[in-house]
């Protein structure tokens, strides 16, 4: 089966263990989650340092027919980027479901919806067959609506069915765009591997290619929280419990990320070559209005929620380059971002169950009382702010480096965004935790268990150690990029061989 199947396979394991558990098994089926969680992270550790670095592609692939008429087979696999999307889905579940620990109501039923959620989050990462990625992107988003719906809090209807309603309808586009690729390729198969060499050697005219490009991309834009679809976002982020707020910034917003690279830029580079500027272009609204929209925020889940939408316009501005510096940075930021994101709900999560308020104005000198949090709290807004020696200022400088080369008027714009992130933290931090304490606020206990901090100092430290060290990650992810450029190319100077033959025969021969 492979390693890879059993990563899928064993969060799903883990829920089915937990559904046949009493629900009186508190610690059994707590302890059960965490086991089903930290196991996968250790295999993903174990297919990265296995990854070979000198044959680079697709490894690790297991395939399986399964409707052979129809072109669907179950098949794995992971590139340079899979490897780092593997790694990132395995620090913030874990993370996610150490935090989860001591939820207190229907503790049965969380982490049966949480192992689900995990598991289709993994198989997105590692799926190599169109219609297995969707079906897992779709059972995603399944299990978002009762984890908001029953253990969140803040307006939690309304936040619920405007996240379902807005991604759902994205995903319908996307759907679209991948049935009319599917039809239109030729082929008639699902297997991405297949339509990646086909594509490159039979490329797809240049307006089906603009035409497909703009319905993946906003299709599953929406999920990314892509300008002007982004609303939704912090109102999901705010209304979930942190461990599905860790896993919703975290990882379920870079599937939309990972699908533009791995399904519209791979398969339609005329396209991405077309739309470049204008994704950019959304890519700078996203930095600039979101971070401004931050701002303006009260609640620390609307905040870094605002903010998440913001520092994911660099990731889109990282993809509209085209490039190898730019997509490198992208695929970095997705990693880097994910983490930051994950540590900061976490953190929020901390400080709510200890004051049960999120406003920023009604706290104060907290880190007289919780010194640990306050120091993951300020190490999270500084790798927020592109601090070097975190991950988040390695990936961003590339993303800069690469859109200064055909992107410049967005690149000016989207640094500035910057300058408007440190603002906005650096005030969440000084209200939060700086100044005289509020008498009230007396009687918080910080984070003093090893177990308690563990989440917290797993996070820190795979920020730091990326930031670094980032050929950590850098030399699969160069890899992983370098087949996706070649395909392009070889796609573009097909479709440039093929319009000057029509031009050659269109013209009258000489006299």
């Amino acid at each position: 089966m492979g390693i890879l199947t059993y990563i899928l396979l064993l969060p799903l394991l883990g829920a089915l263990v937990i559904l046949f558990l009493p629900k009186e098994k508190e610690t059994w089926i707590r302890r059960t989650a965490v086991a089903a969680t930290f196991i996968p992270l250790v295999l993903a550790l174990l297919v990265w340092a296995k990854y070979d670095r000198t044959l680079g592609g697709y490894q690790f692939i297991c395939r399986i027919p399964w409707v052979p008429s129809l072109g669907i087979t179950y098949q794995v696999g992971v590139d340079g980027i899979g490897v780092v999307m593997l790694l990132l889905q395995g620090f913030c579940s874990f993370a996610a479901t150490l935090i989860s620990y001591f939820i207190k109501t229907r503790i049965k039923e969380y982490f049966v919806f949480l192992l689900f959620l995990i598991t289709s989050v993994y198989g997105v990462f590692i799926s190599l067959d169109l219609f297995f990625f969707y079906l897992f992107y779709e059972m995603a988003v399944l299990p978002m609506y009762p984890l908001i719906g029953i253990w969140g809090s803040t307006n939690k209807e309304y936040a619920t069915m405007k996240l379902t309603l807005y991604i759902t309808t994205g995903a319908v586009l996307a759907f679209v765009g991948l049935l009319v690729l599917y039809f239109a390729s030729g082929i008639h198969s699902f297997d991405l591997i297949a339509l990646e060499e086909h594509c490159a050697a039979h490329p797809l005219s240049p307006e089906l290619q603009k035409f497909l490009f703009a319905l993946i991309v906003v299709g599953f834009g929406v999920i990314a929280s892509l300008w002007p679809f982004h609303t939704w976002s912090p109102m999901g982020y705010a209304a979930a419990p942190s461990g599905v707020s860790m896993l919703h910034a975290g990882v379920l917003k870079k599937l939309g990320a990972y699908a533009m690279i791995r399904i519209a830029i791979n398969l339609l580079p005329q396209g991405a070559a077309f739309w470049s500027s204008t994704l950019a272009t959304l890519a700078m609204m996203n930095i600039l209005y979101c971070g401004w929209a931050a701002m303006a925020q009260k609640d620390m889940k609307f905040i870094v929620g605002y903010s998440s939408c913001s520092h994911m316009g660099y990731v889109l501005l990282g993809i509209a380059c085209l490039n190898q510096t730019g997509l490198n940075g992208a695929v970095l930021l997705i990693f880097a971002h994910g983490i930051m994101a994950a540590l900061s709900f976490a953190l929020i999560g901390y400080c709510y169950e200890q004051t049960h308020t999120r406003r920023v104005d009604e706290l104060g000198g907290l880190a007289k009382k919780l010194p640990f949090i306050a120091t993951c709290f300020s190490l999270a807004a500084m790798a927020s702010s592109g601090l070097p020696g975190f991950a988040n200022f390695v990936s961003e400088i590339m993303i800069f480096i690469g859109a200064w080369e055909n992107l410049t008027p967005q690149a000016i714009a989207a640094i500035f965004g910057i300058i408007i992130t440190a603002t906005y933290l650096l005030r969440m931090i000084r209200h939060t935790f700086f100044g005289p304490l509020n008498p009230k606020w007396e009687h918080l206990k910080d984070a003093t268990a090893p177990w308690q901090k563990l989440p917290y100092i797993l996070l820190v430290s795979v920020l730091v150690i990326v930031g670094f060290w980032p050929s950590l990650l850098t030399k699969p992810i160069d890899l992983g990029i370098s087949s996706i450029l070649k395909r392009s190319e070889r796609n573009i100077d097909r479709m440039f061989v093929k319009n000057n033959i029509s031009i050659e025969k269109s013209e009258p021969p000489k006299a």
